[in-house]
């Protein structure tokens, strides 16, 4: 019986037994190259999960613009802590308002 054997009754299928099994023999650059082949193609594939998730989001988005003037209501977060009028949980307040718009600061701020 092989000393790994004698521990647990069985043949051992980690890396550093594979040479002994002669089911792979661990060789340090071949082991990089392999592994370094699987994350690359891991992160590819991410990629373009992320990418196909980002055009069905986009197709959903409005590019929106408002004129000095315009009134507008502001979307309040309850998650934050902020609470409309002293109304806590779901019964707060989700938007506030409205407010007129004075004058554009930037890109998307007013």
């Amino acid at each position: 019986m092989a000393p790994y054997e004698a521990l647990y009754g069985r043949r051992c299928c980690t890396p550093s037994c594979w040479t002994e099994l002669g089911e792979r023999q661990v060789l340090g650059p071949e082991l990089v190259a392999d592994t370094e082949d699987k994350v690359k193609l891991i992160r590819d594939q991410l990629k373009e999960a992320s990418d196909r998730h980002k055009s069905y989001v986009d197709l959903k988005r409005k590019e929106i613009e408002y004129s000095v003037g315009d009134m507008v209501f502001l979307k309040v977060s309850p998650w934050k802590k902020i609470l409309g009028f002293g109304r806590k949980g779901k019964l707060s307040s989700r938007f506030i308002g409205p407010y007129q718009i004075l004058k554009r600061v930037g890109p998307v701020a007013y």
